[in-house]
């Protein structure tokens, strides 16, 4: 198989996905979440239950269709940053820039939705849960420690929690600044020791 047929069942993919997920949320901001089921969304993306479950596990999953690529966007700030870049300031860029697009125009109605169903607050709280042992898992290898510790795994859900308060704040980017601060206190005094990688003290980032 050539890379371009390779790219081209990839973008087909994407396309596909994308698709079902934009048919699926101008149903649940339409008629609402519970009143739409998954037939209603694979026949308004006009694609199959099954088509629409290979690309979706849940109907939970459809609303945070953008799942996989927080959780990436996170663990790659703390993998991929500059050798001598400290690892705090680079989170703090990273939840400033995710918050910005949760905050942005037309993102209310979503977050209104959300907070209205049960079934997708506990979806949300199990996926930051799990988005935070993937950002511990990181950070701890980039420390060259065989696990995650626990102060890696305390710094990664404060990560996550800034996150979803800096959203509801009055001012969300002040709060992540306000977070980020106790966020880089903390790890001053708890993070452990490494035996690859070592933290650069680096300068503090300005309020």
């Amino acid at each position: 198989m050539t890379v371009s047929t390779t790219g081209r069942r990839e973008r087909k993919k994407a396309a596909t996905r994308q698709k079902i997920a934009d048919a699926a949320l101008g149903l649940f901001l339409e008629r609402g979440y519970d009143a739409v089921g998954i037939r209603d969304v694979a026949a308004e993306a006009d694609v199959a239950v099954t088509t629409l479950f290979s690309h979706f596990a849940s109907k939970e999953a459809l609303v945070f269709e953008r799942d996989q690529d927080f959780g990436q966007r996170l663990t790659q700030a703390a993998t991929g940053r500059a050798p001598h870049e400290p690892l705090i300031p680079a989170l703090r860029r990273e939840i400033h820039a995710l918050v910005r697009h949760c905050t942005g125009e037309g993102a209310a109605p979503i977050r209104r939705m959300i907070d209205a169903s049960p079934a997708l607050r506990e979806y949300e709280e199990s996926m930051h849960l799990r988005h935070a042992e993937s950002l511990a898992t990181a950070i701890a290898a980039g420390l060259g420690l065989p696990q995650s510790t626990t102060a890696c795994r305390a710094i990664a859900r404060f990560v996550i929690d800034a996150y979803s308060l800096a959203r509801e704040a009055a001012d969300p980017q002040a709060a992540v600044d306000e977070v980020f601060r106790m966020i880089e206190a903390a790890w001053e005094v708890t993070r452990p020791s490494a035996s690859g990688r070592q933290e650069p003290d680096g300068p503090r980032p300005r309020a």
